[in-house]
């Protein structure tokens, strides 16, 4: 954490993380916060948050004993797509995969509600990001508990208890992912109502918007409060030292890319990747292969064309 750029990233991060174990109310949380940053110095700082991406995102997957999940979370509009997407610009796409969670199918309702999300977690060396993610079952189907007659559940697993048991379990499961080499991160966009109307008319305005534009997700404004209240108790009750939750401010697009990269940054510097090693006898076999890569160059032309090229010295174990 030497590094000027980690430091900074720590520091910017720090107030929207959800401290374990406190009490929260979302409205306590401003959805235009922006730190008293400008967009200007924020286009900086998110280009600084995907350079380290990139940069450690390379070393997660060369040194394949880690994988990272992000959990992204959000009410209608939110930003999670647009969020994605700039925030990944810069790293390799064979490294990371995005899921979108909808409807669970019959299929997935024939197995527990963690099953279909278990699916889709990160190899070693990967990044798997949730849009919508196992957090939906204490939130939409908390929302709309007819939902729960749809997972055909025993009666012993129903009752008033079945959201602490649920906060439980997905504690514990993310704890067992943690143990096993998996960082989850989660963040949650926090949108404003109004900042929601406003998109959702944009959305109508403008032909090339249309296509995103649901009138179901206009009907779910109905629920504003009860998603406010169960987003309050998820993340009181789901923010743990291994698997904390970020409240990132999402009426300023641009500054809600800003956190979601440093948050993910932040992540991948405390993991702290590095690039294997080769053995001694891998070395001298690496150095035997050269020189005789060597030997076939054409006359006239470099033995090494990298090493011309960079101006580094003839022999040696330089690569």
């Amino acid at each position: 954490m030497a590094d000027k750029r980690a430091k900074r990233i720590a520091k910017f991060i720090k107030p929207l993380r959800v401290k374990p174990g406190s009490q929260v109310d979302l409205c306590d949380f401003d959805p235009r916060y922006k730190a008293g940053m400008k967009k200007r110095e924020g286009i900086e700082l998110l280009q600084t948050g995907v350079s380290l991406l990139a940069e450690y995102q390379a070393r997660l997957a060369a040194q394949d004993t880690h994988g990272v999940l992000l959990c992204l979370q959000a009410l209608d509009a939110g930003g999670k797509d647009g969020t994605i997407r700039h925030v990944m610009s810069g790293v390799n796409p064979q490294g990371v995969h995005v899921t979108s969670f909808k409807v669970p199918s019959t299929e997935e309702l024939d197995h527990d509600y963690l099953w279909r999300y278990a699916r889709k977690l990160p190899a070693r060396g990967e990044i798997a990001i949730f849009n919508r993610s196992h957090y939906e079952e204490v939130l939409v189907v908390r929302v709309h508990p007819e939902n729960l007659n749809r997972q055909r559940l025993p009666e012993s697993a129903l009752g008033a208890s079945i959201w602490d048991r649920r906060y439980r379990e997905i504690n514990d499961w993310e704890r067992y992912l943690t143990d096993n080499g998996f960082t989850v991160v989660k963040i949650f966009l926090n949108l404003s109502k109004e900042e929601q109307r406003t998109r959702f008319l944009k959305r109508i305005d403008l032909p090339d918007k249309n296509w995103k534009f649901s009138a179901a997700d206009v009907r779910e404004r109905r629920y504003w409060d009860d998603y406010q209240e169960a987003f309050s108790e998820m993340l009181s009750a789901t923010s743990t030292p291994w698997a904390p939750w970020y409240v990132v401010p999402a009426d300023r697009k641009w500054f809600a890319r800003i956190c979601a990269g440093a948050v993910l940054a932040h992540t991948l510097i405390k993991i702290d990747p590095h690039y294997p090693v080769v053995g001694d006898q891998a070395r001298r076999d690496l150095l035997a292969t050269r020189r005789d890569l060597e030997e076939e160059a054409p006359e006239g032309a470099p033995a090494d064309p990298y090493k011309a090229e960079h101006g580094l010295p003839d022999g040696g174990d330089e690569q």
